[in-house]
């Protein structure tokens, strides 16, 4: 039987704040995909997040093969980003 993902330390914060500020969060457990899928109605702009928690040294906060591709994949759309915390995810909208 497979687990649950585990979930990113903050994400629970950071999509509060999210949709205090007027998103739309979708939180996403496939492995090779961000965590988050966000749209933020205001703007009318939509990202991809991939959390990490930024207490971790950066050795500990790199993205895995499967998150790299699809970076890479994203890049040329500008909505593909990495956040440690709520602060940096609402600073992106």
């Amino acid at each position: 039987m497979r687990r649950a993902a585990r979930r990113d330390a903050g994400e629970k914060q950071i999509v509060e704040a999210l949709e205090a500020a007027g998103c739309l969060v979708d939180r996403l457990n496939d492995p090779g995909v961000p965590d988050l899928a966000v749209y933020h109605w205001a703007s009318r702009r939509f990202l991809w997040l991939e959390l990490k928690d930024g207490r971790k040294p950066p050795s500990r906060r790199k993205l895995k093969p499967k998150q790299v591709t699809f970076h890479q994949r994203w890049a040329f759309t500008g909505v593909v980003f990495v956040v440690n915390s709520a602060e940096e995810a609402l600073a992106i909208l």
